[in-house]
């Protein structure tokens, strides 16, 4: 990202529904939600940006609180900025908020922890709610489930739990919290796994494994001790599917880019 003479950046935060789109990131010949973001912005300013996110959500996964940046040489308030742009999205984008920020800042400077909710529907979920998680169809033992969510919070070496592409690279990261939830929003459970950094797939991944488990008499928290500690992501354990994912907050340090938003409707 490198600033140009006249411009400005700014931040935005963004909700969208995943369902359509092939991840967050663009990529040539299919739909994208940077990519459709960024062709409505041409639409409306006849200028082309470049978005660059907090966190590239894959195909199928949600938003509630996406967070991106961008340059722009005209001026205009953020609030009007804002509401064209806005104008221009498909229903499934929406843009919540917009500030100017200082030319040199990153999405990811400051970030101290992300939150994701994973929804799993454990009766058949009404049509409304069916994009938004997985529908579960066996007996899940539900105190089972939060034993396993909890043997994975803290600093591990998460390679188990990674796409496996990452050979090389450090797979260490931390959990802060992995707490089973219920959402009214929702009618369904609520995994919300928060911490600062994430391998790709790694929470599908580990609520995958940890439902499997508490699914299972025959598997328990040894078995994902073991999974774990082989560092092997070549592993049977299930891998939770895309759609009941959500990137649900990201919180910043005090006093560097934390936006007062209504977040009433994620309840």
């Amino acid at each position: 990202m490198h600033e140009l003479s006249g411009e400005q950046r700014y931040m935005i935060r963004i909700t969208y529904d995943g369902t359509l789109y092939h991840g967050w990131q663009v990529q040539k010949g299919l739909r994208s939600v940077a990519g459709t973001l960024q062709s409505s912005f041409k639409k409306v300013f006849a200028q082309d940006i470049t978005l660059y996110g907090v966190s590239r959500t894959d195909a199928g996964v949600h938003a509630c609180d996406q967070v991106a940046v961008f340059n722009f040489s005209r001026p205009i308030s953020p609030e009007s900025l804002m509401q064209a742009w806005n104008n221009k999205l498909p229903n499934s984008i929406v843009i919540r908020s917009i500030k100017q920020i200082p030319v040199e800042r990153n999405p990811h400077h400051g970030v101290i922890a992300k939150t994701y909710w994973y929804h799993i529907f454990t009766e058949r979920p009404v049509p409304f709610n069916e994009r938004y998680g997985w529908f579960f169809r066996y007996p899940l033992d539900s105190e089972k489930l939060k034993q396993c969510l909890q043997f994975f919070e803290g600093t591990h070496d998460f390679r188990s739990f990674s796409t496996g592409d990452d050979r090389g690279t450090d797979t260490i990261r931390r959990i802060d919290s992995a707490r089973l939830e219920w959402s009214e929003q929702f009618s369904c459970l609520r995994i919300a796994i928060k911490g600062p950094r994430f391998l790709r797939y790694m929470v599908r991944r580990v609520v995958g494994a940890c439902v499997d488990v508490a699914a299972n008499k025959d598997l328990s928290i040894e078995t994902l001790k073991t999974v774990l500690e082989a560092r092997n992501p070549d592993h049977t354990l299930l891998n939770a599917p895309a759609q009941g994912l959500m990137l649900a907050q990201v919180d910043y340090e005090e006093g560097v880019d934390n936006e007062v938003v209504d977040d009433s409707w994620k309840r």
